[in-house]
């Protein structure tokens, strides 16, 4: 069984710090591997990259088109979004719409990520509502297809039937069973896959031709949706927004917990997921950057892409301490791949 791969080293001054090992995987959506690094088999929880697949159902069922969604929504029921004003907002007014509230949510609440609405919170002494949850969105697309079909109100149970329709898409997505799942931290049921079948789920995202008319039609919406609004679907100083911004709209990308991110490129037919082992964000996005670059898709001049491919490591001061970047091995000064 093949090993993680160091994808991203950490330097201070002349001595390599740490270094973030992990196993990637760019896929067709036949299932082709294109590249891999690490082991492609490994079995991962894919956590809030795979919120495309679980918004499957809101568009299969019929759901999205009885309650008039647009792409505004489309787009934050695969977020993992600040809880800015630009995101409650439309949470709300999603609600309002369903005829239901912020207690019907089952994801519970946290403080804002974006910090003007952090700090609004804490000057009016008010605490964060479900709404603020980063992934409201996801779960107000979970409320919308539940109100469709008249489930009950635990739509989080794994036994509900939008879990049951979410795990069957998901498997058809990744073209495998799923060998079980874990409770994501917004209390939705996560299912496991292996990394070359999240890596072949978002290459079906990206050509979803032969998986039938309404399949087509939902995977296209939502890719269309999170590329049409960056911002919704992570916010300001994020890596998603950002780099999707600096892709000028051609490719999607979604990070999850525990050092996960998948890309979703539509005119190459392609899919990548990659893990890192030790969880690191900062890992996870240098290397997905890394990826970009090597796929012809993202240019290593551009500011957004040098923000994860190289930046520097600034102390109390600003002193300028060191750098992180992609291995060499795995980096390849930014050779294409195709």
């Amino acid at each position: 069984m093949p090993s993680a791969e160091t994808l991203v080293e950490i330097w201070r001054a002349d001595f390599l710090e740490c270094q973030h090992r992990g196993h990637a995987v760019i896929s067709d959506a036949a299932g082709n591997i294109i590249a891999q690094w690490g082991d492609p088999d490994q079995v991962i929880l894919p956590r809030s990259s795979s919120k495309m697949l679980q918004a499957l159902p809101l568009i299969e069922t019929g759901a999205a088109a009885a309650f008039g969604l647009g792409a505004e929504q489309l787009a934050l029921s695969c977020a993992s979004h600040n809880g800015a004003a630009i995101h409650t907002d439309r949470v709300r007014a999603w609600l309002d719409n369903l005829g239901l509230s912020d207690d019907d949510f089952r994801c519970g609440s946290h403080q804002p990520k974006d910090e003007t609405a952090r700090h609004a919170l804490r000057d009016t002494g008010q605490k964060p509502c479900q709404m603020h949850n980063n992934c409201s969105g996801k779960h107000s697309g979970f409320l919308t297809v539940n109100k469709h079909i008249g489930g009950h109100a635990d739509y989080v149970d794994v036994d509900h039937p939008l879990q049951k329709a979410v795990k069957e898409a998901f498997e058809e997505m990744t073209g495998m069973d799923s060998p079980g799942h874990g409770i994501d931290g917004c209390s939705a049921p996560n299912f496991a896959t292996t990394v070359k079948g999240l890596a072949r789920a978002m290459a079906r995202m990206a050509d979803p031709s032969g998986l039938g008319t309404a399949r087509q039609s939902a995977a296209r919406a939502l890719v269309d949706a999170m590329r049409q609004h960056p911002l919704l679907v992570a916010g300001e100083g994020r890596a998603c927004s950002e780099m999707m911004a600096a892709m000028d709209g051609k490719v999607a990308i979604k990070t999850g917990a525990e050092g996960v991110y998948i890309a979703i490129l539509p005119q190459q037919g392609l899919g990548v997921a990659l893990k890192i082992e030790d969880g690191a964000t900062r890992g996870s996005e240098a290397a997905m950057a890394a990826i970009l670059v090597r796929l012809g898709v993202l240019s290593p001049d551009h500011p957004m892409a040098k923000k994860r491919l190289n930046p520097p490591t600034l102390n109390c001061r600003g002193i300028n301490t060191g750098f992180i970047q992609p291995a060499d091995s795995f980096y390849k000064d930014g050779a294409l791949l195709i």
